[in-house]
């Protein structure tokens, strides 16, 4: 059994930078633009010293709830300026916050998200060289379930999936694919006094996945329910230990 104070074992260091929407700095800005796609928009990010001859990992980043795409612009630069390409969709309905967008979590929103997203990597494949079996999606709050349903219904396009803040979505059909699903790497990322996704409800995410035998790697962050740069850099470990193979054992077993 899991229990909620098991929670306190696993988490990083405290020394944590908030992120700032409007600071990136100058010389990053060339590194973002729109994609040329009609359907939806979308961002892209050409990592720094872009070698057209290498496949890269791409980073599927689904923003949080009143944010667009581009929040790309200040979330990829913290999880690596040189290790990934990446791309963002914008939300697929405008925010209850009054600006912005955000992800919906009924079937059809889900179906909006299905096609935005991989609207998205396709429309970044036809410019960049990417690999095909290193796709990650990643978000903050709901854009992580979101993230995380999409790639336990799709476990064969992904490489993996991180939530920050974002509970499992439920439902009954969110491990319909358990068998493929259990190969496909999870990482569960939430703050200490967050109202979004509490210990409790994490500490449940973790018995469903678990039990299912999923592959789960945990952290757990002080302060509330803020994205910040640890959490980033944390992101950027968890995927090159994947591409690296690093973490190839540690099925059926969560991460320190």
């Amino acid at each position: 059994m899991i229990r909620q104070e098991s929670l306190a074992v696993l988490s990083t260091m405290d020394d944590e930078t908030l992120l700032r929407p409007t600071a990136h700095p100058e010389q990053w800005r060339s590194a973002f633009d729109a994609c040329d796609e009609p359907r939806a928009p979308v961002a892209a990010f050409s990592p720094t010293g872009y070698e057209a001859g290498y496949a890269y990992p791409l980073v599927v980043w689904l923003h949080s709830s009143g944010a667009s795409e581009e929040e790309l612009a200040t979330v990829l630069p913290h999880v690596s300026c040189r290790n990934h390409v990446g791309v963002a969709p914008r939300g697929v309905a405008p925010s209850s916050l009054g600006r912005g967008y955000a992800w919906r979590g009924d079937r059809d929103g889900y179906a909006a998200a299905e096609e935005s997203v991989f609207t998205a990597i396709d429309s970044v494949k036809n410019r960049f060289h990417i690999h095909n079996n290193r796709v990650f999606v990643a978000g903050v709050g709901v854009g992580g379930t979101t993230a995380v349903r999409l790639a336990l219904a799709h476990p064969d396009r992904f490489a993996g999936a991180a939530t920050f803040g974002g509970p499992l979505p439920t439902g009954d059909r969110l491990l319909r694919r358990v068998n493929e699903a259990r190969e496909l790497p999870l990482l569960i990322a939430a703050s200490r006094k967050s109202d979004a996704y509490p210990e409790g409800r994490v500490c449940e995410d973790l018995r469903l996945l678990h039990s299912a035998g999923c592959r789960v790697a945990v952290r757990q962050y002080p302060g509330d329910d803020d994205l910040t740069t640890a959490m980033l850099s944390d992101l950027d470990r968890w995927i090159m230990d994947h591409v690296c193979g690093v973490n190839a054992t540690s099925a059926n077993r969560t991460d320190a």
